[in-house]
């Protein structure tokens, strides 16, 4: 008979259903539970997005302007992450280098929503394990709620005695346009193939 569960894989299996739900919610807030905009979707369009103010993995202050003519995956989750962060930065990996050269027109982009331990360092190590041209986010607690408020994206610590403590947190991903307005969006259960064929549309 194997061992029974750690309490650490319990909590583990909690937190990826907590995102799982709070994915739902925002699916269902946005009108869809697809990979793209529908006519709910795009009735809201101009609310999704905006605005943001924050550091890269380089130390370099950036801000939305800094993408403007070119399409952005943005993704907010934490290095922390245990299994629904690492899944979606590498399905996005894959679907931008599956556009081969089109793909240069697209930059993925994390923000963090856990500032507290996301340095700039921290950032800078974790965006390695993925796409070369990952750019990770992180800012003061104000302003990473300033943009997790403009993308719809609901997040919150979750703490245990005695042991480090997790984020809940919506994992929706958000298919930005040149202009820095909203396109599509892929949930959790999205592949890399169906993510690159809804971006080759705008490209």
């Amino acid at each position: 008979m194997p061992p029974p569960p750690r309490r650490r894989d319990y909590r583990i299996l909690v937190f990826a259903l907590l995102a799982v739900a709070a994915a739902a919610f925002v699916l269902v807030r946005l009108g869809t539970q697809g990979a793209g905009p529908s006519q709910e979707a795009a009735r809201q369009a101009t609310a999704i997005g905006g605005p943001f103010a924050l550091v890269d993995q380089d130390g370099k202050p950036r801000t939305d302007a800094d993408f403007r003519g070119r399409l952005m995956l943005v993704y907010f989750g934490y290095t922390f992450c245990p299994d629904v962060c690492p899944l979606a930065l590498a399905t996005i990996s894959a679907a931008v280098d599956a556009l081969g050269d089109k793909g240069d027109a697209v930059v993925p982009v994390f923000i963090t929503v856990d500032p507290e331990r996301d340095t700039v360092a921290k950032l800078k190590a974790y965006a390695a394990r993925f796409h070369p041209r990952l750019v990770a986010l992180t800012g003061s607690p104000e302003a990473i709620a300033r943009a997790a408020k403009a993308y719809h994206v609901y997040y919150a610590k979750h703490e245990e005695k005695d042991e480090p403590y997790l984020m809940d947190h919506s994992s929706i991903i958000y298919l930005m346009g040149r202009d820095g307005k909203y396109l599509a969006h892929f949930g959790p259960n999205a592949t890399a193939a169906q993510m690159a064929a809804k971006i080759a549309e705008y490209l």
